[in-house]
């Protein structure tokens, strides 16, 4: 009998954070064994509920998503997506820009699938949240990588990014807040970006989705604000700030040189018509979200306590030899760099694997996030303070039998 085989497309498209290590994990887990999950950013899963008043509005108002509704999403959460941008002076927006979505991944591959052809390049920095590279890939685009410097808190290196621009580019990934390393990006650096964009009239996809876990004195600064002369889709949801990771509710906003895009914006819609519509239930959630007081404060703030997991995690990693890492600013993970001078590590997928096997703790490794060196690990800081110290310190340990 013929054997059924996956799509060409598929081919080299990679997303590790639910890979081989997650597969042996779960594995594990069915054998009853109880593994401490450091590997996704999920909220829900370690007690950060959703504030009451969000639940209790789409209880109330479910009945009024039993059918399809506007292929670009219910009008109230359209409307209180653009006034939340308005409120942080964007200009020029209106109900028409904004597309609603099954989370911001499948937004993500939306707006690759509406724009590129085989073989057009997007520039993604490295190291990035990897369904951006799958996104292209899939999208039969090419994605080229562009640095970040560890040394400048993570910030993406302008001359590399000026360096591999093509005439086959077509838009460049700014991930601010950014996921997996936590940084924020200072203003000198966000307008060096769009000058860039902006030179070689490159399409700006802003992924946000982390603005307002912001730690310390960060400050986000959005792309939409700064971007004029070329085109600009800003990418966020309710996963993150608001703890709604399974209602799978995001939106993408279009700013910008709107007027040069008219075909691009015909492809996403006739994409976002091909889905009917998004998820109408979870978008109730969305006009309660993003009105009135921010409940994410009392998490960020002093005595909060993502901050405080924050604090914690970041002491325990960095006080283990042999181990750095930059603070992150934002986001909820940790991306600590072993020295490679005492952790000479060839295969850091295998690395993971083995501290999952021996330890029971289940973390990624750095280059799932296409990053070329294997000296990375990311580390959620989501669960309570027992549960950190309890993982941090069996890594301790792991990580001392490895110098030994």
């Amino acid at each position: 009998m013929a054997e059924f085989l996956k799509s060409d497309r598929l081919d080299g498209v990679c997303y590790d954070i639910r890979g081989p290590v997650l597969d042996h994990a779960n594995w594990l887990e069915e054998q009853g064994q109880s593994i401490i999950k450091l590997n996704i950013g999920n909220p829900g899963a370690f007690g950060f509920d959703a504030p009451d008043e969000i639940i209790q509005d789409v209880v109330q108002n479910l009945r009024q998503a039993q059918g399809y509704c506007h292929s670009k999403g219910l009008f109230p959460a359209r409307k209180a997506v653009m006034q939340r941008y308005q409120a942080q002076g964007i200009e020029d927006i209106s109900v028409d820009d904004i597309i609603m979505g099954n989370g911001v991944s499948e937004l993500i591959v939306m707006a690759m699938q509406a724009l590129l052809n085989i073989g057009d390049e997007i520039l993604i920095p490295a190291p990035d949240y990897p369904l951006w590279t799958a996104a292209v890939s899939i999208s039969r685009g090419t994605a080229v990588h562009y640095g970040c410097d560890e040394d400048q808190d993570w910030q993406p290196d302008l001359k590399d990014i000026e360096a591999k621009i093509t005439d086959k580019t077509k838009g460049i990934v700014i991930i601010n807040p950014n996921n997996p390393t936590g940084a924020v990006y200072s203003e000198q650096t966000l307008k060096g970006l769009v000058a860039i964009a902006e030179k070689y009239n490159l399409v700006v996809f802003a992924d946000e989705i982390y603005d307002r876990i912001l730690y310390d004195d960060a400050v986000h600064i959005p792309l939409s604000s700064l971007v004029s002369e070329t085109l600009c889709l800003t990418f966020n949801g309710l996963s993150k700030t608001y703890r709604l990771a399974g209602f799978r509710s995001g939106w993408m906003l279009m700013t910008g040189a709107k007027s040069s895009a008219k075909s691009y914006f015909e492809g996403m819609e006739m994409i976002a018509s091909m889905r009917l519509c998004a998820n109408a239930p979870a978008m109730l959630a969305v006009q309660t979200a993003l009105g009135g007081r921010q409940s994410i404060e009392d998490l960020i703030l002093p005595g909060g306590r993502l901050l405080e997991q924050r604090d914690l995690a970041y002491k325990m990693i960095t006080e283990i030899p042999g181990v750095s890492c930059v603070k992150p600013k934002s986001a909820m993970y940790l991306f600590p760099k072993l020295d490679p001078a005492v952790y000479p590590i060839a295969d850091d997928e295998q690395l993971v694997l083995e501290f999952l096997k021996q330890q029971r703790v289940l973390l990624v490794q750095g280059s799932a996030f296409n990053l070329e060196d294997t000296q990375h690990l990311r580390i959620v800081f989501l669960p309570d303070k027992a549960q950190l110290v309890e993982s941090l310190s069996r890594l301790a340990t792991f990580l001392q039998e490895f110098r030994s």
